[in-house]
C-alpha cells in the first residue's frame, strides 16, 4: 500500500498557499533525501523546501507595517511642520498688517470652529427627514454674530455711527433689532418641529447654543482685546502656545506623574514646569512689547498698521511706579516697576494652570464622540478648534480682567455724543453747540468767521 500522506487540506478549507505549503510538506516526507555529508564528515540536515517558504513569509511580514507606518509618520510630520510656519507667518504678516487682519482672522476662525463643532453632532440620516436643520444653524450664528459685533462696533466707534444719519437708527435700536432676530428663529425652529424626531431637533438646539456660548461668545471678546490694544491679543496667545510647547517639553524630559485621564500624556511635572517657563517667557515678552505703541495703545484707526503706528497716553500699568519695599521687607529702598509686570504673572498662571482645561475639556468631547480630531481644516494638524480649544477661555479671561484691573475709564467724544442725543431735546443740541462754539473761540481755536456762520445758521431755525 501506498503511505498516507500527512497535512492534507481541501481547496474549499484552506487557500493557495496554504495547499503548495502542504504539497512541499507531503513531497519532503514521502522522498526525503539523506543529509549531506559536511567536510568533516558528519551529516548536515538540509533545511526542506516548506521551511524555506515559511522563513520567507516570516521575514517579510513584520517589514511591510513597519516601512509603511514610517512612512506615514514622516509625510505626516512633514506636512504638520510646513502648516506650522505657513501659519506662523500668516499671523505676524496679519499683525503687523493691522488690527483688521487679525479681527478677520478671529472671525474666520470663529466661523470654522462653530462648523467643525456642530459638525460632529449631525446626523446626516435624520437630516434627511428634517427640513432647515442646518439653515437654522447658521441663522443662529448669524444672528448671533450680528449683536456681538454690534456691540463692539457701536462701543469702540459710537463717534462715528451716532452722527451718520443712516447708521444712527441701527445704532440706538441695535440690540431690539438682535432680539427681533432671536426670536424669528426661536418661532422658526418651534414650527419645524415633527413628530417621531423631537428628540434629535431638541439636542441639535441645545447643542447649536452651547456651540454659540463656547465658541462664537468667547472669540468675540477676543476681537475686543484686538481692539483695546494689539498687547492684549497677542500676549495671552503666546501665553498659551508657549505653555503648550513647555509642557510637552518638560513631560517627555522628566515627567513621570500622570496628570488627568482625559490626557494620558499630560504629566504633573510636565504642568508645572511649563508654569515656571511660562512665567518667565511672559516677563521678558512683556518688556518687549510695552515699549512700543503700535501693541499697548488702543485702536482709533482700523486703517493702522506697524509702519503707520498708533498714538496714545499709555495706560498707566505701563508706566513705572514707585515701590517702597520697608513696608514688605527689612530693606529701606524705593524701586520703580511697571504694574504690567506684575499683571503678567496673573496671566501667565491662568494661561499655565486653567486654560489647559479647555483643551482637557476638548478632549473629552472628542472622546465622547469617537473622534480624533474636530476636523481637517488644517493639513496635518486636524481641525481650527483643536488647535484654539484653550485660546477661547484664555481670551475671555483677558478680557474680564483687563476690564476689571487694568483699563481707565473716562469720558471720550463717543460717550458725550451719545449722551446729548440720547439726553437732550434738539433745542438743548443746539445750547450745547453755541456753547462750544463761544468757548473754542474764546480760547482761539476757531475764527470768528465761524462762529458767525454757526450763529446764522442757527438763527434760520
Amino acid at each position: 500500500m501506498s503511505k498516507s500522506r500527512r497535512n492534507v487540506r481541501f481547496p474549499h478549507r484552506s487557500n493557495g498557499v496554504e495547499r503548495r505549503l502542504s504539497m512541499s510538506s507531503d513531497v519532503s516526507d514521502g522522498a526525503s533525501e539523506p543529509n549531506s555529508p559536511s567536510k568533516n564528515g558528519a551529516n548536515v540536515k538540509q533545511p526542506t523546501i516548506h521551511e524555506e517558504v515559511r522563513k520567507l513569509i516570516t521575514e517579510k511580514k513584520p517589514q511591510e507595517p513597519t516601512l509603511s507606518e514610517y512612512e506615514k509618520k514622516k509625510q505626516t510630520f512633514i506636512t504638520r511642520t510646513i502648516w506650522t510656519f505657513v501659519m506662523i507667518a500668516g499671523f505676524f504678516i496679519a499683525m503687523f498688517s493691522g488690527h483688521i487682519y487679525i479681527i478677520g482672522i478671529v472671525t474666520a476662525v470663529q466661523i470654522v470652529s462653530f462648523k467643525e463643532v456642530i459638525a460632529i453632532s449631525n446626523a446626516p440620516s435624520k437630516e434627511k427627514n428634517i427640513r432647515f436643520t442646518k439653515s437654522l444653524n447658521w441663522y443662529w450664528l448669524a444672528s448671533t454674530m450680528y449683536f456681538l459685533y454690534g456691540e463692539s462696533v457701536i462701543y469702540y466707534f459710537k463717534h462715528v455711527l451716532l452722527v451718520d444719519k443712516v447708521l444712527l437708527p441701527l445704532a440706538t435700536h441695535h440690540r431690539f433689532i438682535s432680539f427681533t432676530l432671536y426670536v424669528m428663529g426661536f418661532v422658526f425652529f418651534v414650527g419645524s418641529l415633527q413628530k417621531g424626531h423631537y428628540r434629535f431637533q431638541f439636542t441639535q438646539f441645545a447643542w447649536t447654543h452651547m456651540a454659540l456660548y463656547l465658541i462664537v461668545v468667547q472669540a468675540h471678546f477676543v476681537m475686543n482685546n484686538v481692539l483695546e490694544g494689539m498687547i492684549w491679543f497677542f500676549l495671552p496667545a503666546s501665553l498659551v502656545i508657549t505653555n503648550d510647547i513647555f509642557a510637552y517639553v518638560c513631560g517627555i524630559t522628566f515627567g513621570r506623574t500622570q496628570l488627568i485621564k482625559l490626557s494620558p500624556k499630560k504629566t504633573v511635572e510636565g504642568f508645572i514646569g511649563a508654569w515656571l517657563c511660562t512665567i518667565i517667557f511672559g516677563y521678558f515678552m512683556t518688556n518687549i512689547l510695552m515699549r512700543y505703541k503700535y501693541f499697548i495703545c488702543p485702536v482709533n484707526d482700523l486703517g493702522s498698521n506697524v509702519l503707520t503706528g498708533l498714538e496714545c497716553t499709555p495706560n498707566p500699568a505701563f508706566l513705572p511706579q514707585p515701590y517702597d519695599l520697608s513696608k514688605w521687607t527689612p530693606f529701606d529702598k524705593t524701586i520703580y516697576v511697571e504694574p504690567i509686570q506684575f499683571h503678567i504673572l496673573v496671566f501667565a498662571s491662568f494661561a499655565s494652570l486653567i486654560a489647559p482645561f479647555g483643551g482637557f475639556f476638548a478632549s473629552g468631547l472628542k472622546r465622547t464622540f469617537k473622534i480624533k480630531d474636530f476636523g481637517e481644516s488644517i493639513p496635518g494638524h486636524g481641525g481650527i478648534t483643536d488647535r484654539m480649544d484653550c485660546q477661547f477661555i484664555m481670551g475671555f479671561f483677558a478680557f474680564m480682567y483687563y476690564h476689571s484691573f487694568i483699563a481707565v475709564y473716562k469720558a471720550s467724544v463717543g460717550d458725550l455724543i451719545e449722551t446729548a442725543i440720547n439726553g437732550l431735546t434738539v433745542e438743548e443740541q443746539l445750547d450745547v453747540v453755541r456753547g462750544l462754539g463761544k468757548y473754542l473761540y474764546n480760547q482761539g481755536a476757531v475764527a470768528d468767521k465761524m462762529l458767525d456762520c454757526l450763529d446764522s445758521e442757527m438763527m434760520r431755525r
